[in-house]
């Protein structure tokens, strides 16, 4: 890409990041009442962004090869015990990471 069309790519970029930020402003004033729908999927949609997730990190597990996907229960079973624990979301993923990590190279 010549300097002119990383000029545009850039500022279509920042255009569109400045774009996205502004417009539930724009979309929602203040003085006005946020509709129904949108409440409904603010609570909704978190839940399913977290299990699309799961499927997603887990849709390479071998269960038919050793270990059988004992370590991603294992260090999906750290994740839920130490979430529980502490209510922690950056404490218990990052446990569960560093389980996950240490089963699956090895090193103890």
């Amino acid at each position: 890409m010549n300097n002119s069309q990383m000029l545009i790519t850039v500022s279509m970029m920042v255009f569109g990041t400045v774009f996205t930020r502004f417009l539930p402003f724009l979309a929602f004033p203040e003085h006005k009442p946020i509709p129904k729908i949108i409440t409904y999927l603010g609570q909704r949609l978190p839940y399913a962004a977290m299990g699309m997730l799961v499927v997603y990190a887990l849709k390479d597990t071998k269960l038919t090869e050793s270990p059988f996907g004992l370590v991603e229960l294992f260090s999906l079973s750290v994740i839920a015990i130490i979430h529980h624990w502490k209510n922690n979301t950056l404490l218990s993923i990052a446990s569960g990471v560093i389980v996950y990590l240490t089963l699956i190279n090895g090193w103890i």
